[in-house]
């Protein structure tokens, strides 16, 4: 069983890669051939997860992260803890720039994510990220 008990336990990457991996094999990408799947650790101890869903129109498609941060507010909501996101030979993959930003929304800055360089928190996937403390300061502005 994949979970956690506390903060302090260790994330089963092991097992985050395996769902990733699972899912990947229902992404719907005839135009590129390109699947992708990703899974979530989320702090309540579910696991989360997501596909990418290619469409004749390029520009709209779905990543994988998009369908998982959907998935966890669909379920519940809650944080991401840890993400493992996998290309068609269940490698790690580094998410895109879009998702990055939607990593950094819902799981913050010391969410773990699995990258082909090793586990990296976000603040060190995306220093500076943009995010609602940039909005609040904006407004105090104003």
């Amino acid at each position: 069983m994949i979970g956690i008990d506390g903060p302090d336990d260790p994330i089963d990457w092991e097992s985050l890669t395996r769902y990733a991996t699972q899912v990947m094999e229902r992404a719907y990408a005839p135009y590129s051939g390109y699947a992708v799947g990703v899974a979530g650790l989320v702090d309540d101890g579910r696991v989360v997860l997501g596909c990418n869903v290619e469409n004749a129109a390029y520009g709209v498609a779905l990543c994988a992260e998009c369908g998982m941060v959907s998935a966890l507010h669909a379920t519940g909501g809650g944080r991401l803890l840890a993400v493992a996101c996998v290309d068609s030979r269940g490698r790690a993959l580094m998410p895109c720039g879009r998702c990055r930003q939607l990593l950094w929304e819902n799981g913050g800055p010391t969410m773990q994510l699995q990258t082909p360089s090793g586990i990296k928190t976000m603040a060190e996937v995306l220093p500076d990220a943009f995010d609602d403390t940039d909005l609040k300061t904006l407004q105090k502005d104003q």
